[in-house]
């Protein structure tokens, strides 16, 4: 990382706005390397720098990844005039320019990683990259043989083309595991309509080779190494 504002530094630390860290700075509450700095566009090396607000270091990270065991009814926004969002179960993070990275249905769990990473994002989403993603859901019925087929085949769910290849783990009468290398509009529940099927519960359990962790209970939350992020593209 090339050295940037001391202004944009604090503030994409979440510090506050701009404005906020002008004010911050006039008050001689911010230090870089144990010297005061006032000045909005003095340049800070994120690597080698030490910046403290008020006796306390505040280091950079470019970008920030976090796993989120995500509850029913919680949507996959950054914002919502009518509903609790991701974003708002991060209490205490810097949220600053965080999304979801896909999406999760309200009523459905699991597996969901939140980051400002643009770059992460689209290559997760990608079907030309074919991250798989891992579900398990119940239904309210058992599917046969004749019906796994025609899912795992690339199943005609009337979008313009049918869906990739898939592939389907019977567990149970009423459960299975599906996994998947898109993220169509409720394509889970829409493969399993497709044969006259219902799914009455979801959750993601993994991204690529990203497990979800099992110490997540619903609503919780960690932050994710790099690590961890590589895992998402098997390496």
């Amino acid at each position: 990382m090339s050295s940037i504002r001391l202004d944009k530094y604090l503030a994409d630390m979440g510090v506050g706005s701009r404005r906020d860290v002008k004010s911050i700075l006039k008050a001689g509450r911010v230090k870089v390397n144990s010297v005061t700095v006032t000045e909005a566009e003095a340049k800070i090396d994120t690597e080698s720098d030490n910046v403290e607000l008020d006796g306390k270091r505040i280091g950079y990270e470019e970008y920030r990844y976090y796993m989120l065991n995500k509850p029913a009814g919680v949507i996959s926004a950054t914002k919502d005039k009518l509903s609790d969002t991701v974003i708002e179960i991060l209490k205490g993070e810097n949220t600053k320019d965080l999304f979801p990275v896909g999406r999760l249905d309200k009523d459905s769990e699991g597996l969901l990683i939140i980051s400002n990473d643009g770059k992460f994002a689209h290559n997760v989403l990608s079907p030309a990259k074919h991250v798989d993603k891992t579900y398990f859901v119940r239904l309210d019925k058992k599917p046969n043989e004749e019906e796994i087929s025609r899912i795992e085949n690339g199943i005609d769910i009337g979008d313009d083309k049918p869906c990739l290849p898939a592939k389907v783990e019977v567990i149970s009468d009423d459960e299975a595991y599906i996994t998947i290398s898109e993220g169509r509009f409720h394509q889970v529940k829409r493969m399993f309509q497709a044969v006259g099927i219902n799914v009455t519960y979801l959750k993601r359990i993994s991204m690529g080779a990203l497990k979800l962790d099992e110490n997540l209970s619903p609503g919780e939350y960690k932050k994710l190494s790099k690590e961890e992020i590589n895992e998402v593209f098997g390496g």
